[in-house]
């Protein structure tokens, strides 16, 4: 095994096509080359007021995407973040180490906070410290992110140093970034230049993961796109990459031909050499058989697995008590290095 990875989703709304691309199947992967925990952030949740149904809701039915997606449980962690007491406990350990200007810099709780920060949650200020706890708190060696977490794992790497050179230990180890490959940025199907996201008012800008066959469809046959031909490898740098300025003037073909190479695992410049020229709707009758065979067994699943909750509890029962056995262990020794007793 290479180390350990560490990471979590949180249970806000259904899961998409962008968190699958981005994250899910790329930790399905992970599973033969990393000892892998995997976690149901819902104390990341509740930064935002969440509704209490929902919320329980949500949280069994990210576990089961994990599921559905190819996460074997035997062989993983799969937990939610409320159940193991080394999250919040280590979190206000480590808001000691951290520091208010390295907070203050976070871009993420400025867009989240936006104009009203003064009425933002002290938890969504805080929020990556317990990122930190998280990650720390099993000294994971790996962390798989996306642009918008790099920040967070920075921060994260700053709290472990500052933490070993203040007790003078080398009690965790400093994260590792694992970057995704293709498609690790899928933007909304209506706008092409903004992130594809849980939280945009129109379901048309995304494809939730438990969308059946003509869901997906109709969501596809509605995507934005312009009146030109598909693009040829004109497009494309000489890595094969999409040129800045190509990028710019068509942002929605591109990610469709984005979404296409990655769910069927091929590179960007071959699908564009494949379509080069066609018509979006030839494109969009390919891109759906596509997404469909890809998505909707595990949509189907997810159902069947959401039909039986008291099973997908029990995952969650028996994932926490082995990260229990993980982060207790980390814990002490860091209440020990700090100098705290023990209750028993």
């Amino acid at each position: 095994m290479k180390g350990r990875i560490f990471s979590g989703v949180q249970p806000t709304h259904t899961l998409h096509l962008g968190n699958y691309l981005g994250a899910v199947r790329n930790w399905v992967r992970m599973q033969k080359e990393y000892e892998c925990i995997f976690c149901v952030v819902d104390l990341h949740a509740i930064t935002l007021w969440q509704d209490p149904k929902e919320l329980t809701h949500n949280i069994r039915e990210v576990t089961a995407a994990f599921m559905a997606s190819g996460i074997d449980v035997e062989h993983g962690i799969i937990f939610a973040q409320s159940q193991v007491r080394a999250h919040a406990q280590l979190a206000w350990i480590l808001n000691c180490v951290a520091r208010v200007g390295w907070l203050n810099r976070m871009t993420q709780f400025k867009e989240k906070a936006g104009k009203d920060r003064e009425n933002a949650s002290v938890g969504l200020y805080t929020y990556p410290v317990l990122m930190a706890a998280d990650i720390l708190g099993y000294k994971a060696t790996h962390v798989p992110v996306g642009e918008d977490q790099k920040q967070h794992l920075e921060l994260a790497r700053d709290i472990a140093q500052k933490f070993n050179t203040d007790y003078g230990v080398e009690l965790f180890p400093l994260p590792e970034p694992v970057i995704g490959g293709p498609a690790t940025r899928v933007m909304s199907l209506r706008d092409g230049t903004k992130k594809m996201s849980k939280s945009d008012p129109s379901d048309y800008s995304r494809i939730k993961m438990t969308d059946d066959a003509d869901a997906i469809a109709l969501k596809l046959r509605k995507a934005k796109t312009d009146t030109e031909p598909l693009p040829g490898p004109e497009a494309l740098d000489e890595k094969g990459h999409i040129k800045r300025e190509a990028d710019e003037a068509r942002p929605e073909a591109f990610n469709l031909l984005s979404i296409y190479a990655a769910l069927s695992d091929r590179s960007l410049a071959d699908v564009v050499n494949s379509f080069a020229g066609k018509e979006f709707s030839v494109f969009k009758k390919e891109l759906t058989d596509l997404a469909v065979s890809v998505l909707g067994p595990i949509g189907s699943e997810m159902q069947r697995l959401l039909n039986q909750p008291g099973d997908i509890d029990r995952v969650l029962r028996q994932g926490a008590e082995r990260a229990e056995a993980i982060s207790e262990p980390i814990l002490r020794e860091v209440e020990d290095t700090i100098g705290f007793l023990r209750a028993k």
